[in-house]
């Protein structure tokens, strides 16, 4: 079992390379061979053991060169420089998939994937995203500049609306799909451009989505 517990409660904001709607959702390989993908976390409430984490950001960067399953991917972290000693560890610990069962959630299943994981940044992360409207922006001083819109029908230009619905998810039970562009400098360089983004709120703990 898990040395501690935790719980986040809050919203995310994912955005890869891959076409709208993300092969991962459906147990399929990537569009384009590879993975690329940035994610900002925004957490309303939280702890872990006694270390509260209300209205904390992450931000991950995360690389894979073929299928996330085959591995050899890197990582690098981005916690909220006003993330106090202990809010940093619990935070670090959480997304290195440490003090969760073996499955339970995405930050667990692919901390088994990375062959390196960066040294963490601490940075003010601006962070604004709205579930409903599937819309986000986010930023990091030089280090990242991404935003996600609704996906628009290429005929009439209306807003087109699509939801993944997980009921086994490790990630979310449901998300809001749109798209994406992003921006990344420093330890990992990534730049994607009206591809696949998702809109979620999260309900997380040691042993999975809370549902």
């Amino acid at each position: 079992m898990p040395d501690a517990s935790w719980m986040i409660k809050g919203r995310e904001f994912g955005h890869c390379n891959c076409a709208y709607g993300c092969p991962c959702q459906f147990n399929a390989l990537p569009t384009y061979g590879d993975c690329q993908a940035v994610v900002g976390m925004q957490i309303d409430e939280g702890y872990h053991g006694p270390t509260r984490l209300d209205g904390l950001r992450t931000v991950s960067i995360l690389k894979w060169p073929g299928p996330i399953h085959e591995g050899k991917g890197e990582a690098s972290i981005i916690i909220d420089k006003r993330a106090t000693a202990a809010q940093r560890e619990a935070l670090l610990r959480i997304l290195g998939g440490q003090d969760t069962v073996p499955g339970a959630t995405m930050f667990q299943v692919f901390s088994t994937t990375f062959d390196k994981v960066h040294d963490p940044i601490f940075a003010d992360i601006e962070f604004e995203v709205d579930v409903d409207a599937r819309k986000a922006r986010l930023k990091v001083a030089d280090l990242v500049e991404a935003r996600g819109e609704p996906i628009r029908n290429p005929v009439t230009g209306n807003e087109h609306r699509a939801r993944f619905d997980m009921p086994n998810g490790f990630e979310f039970a449901a998300a809001e799909v749109g798209r994406g562009w992003a921006k990344t400098n420093g330890p990992i360089r990534l730049e994607l451009a009206d591809s696949h983004a998702h809109f979620a709120d999260l309900h997380l703990c040691q042993t999975g989505v809370i549902r």
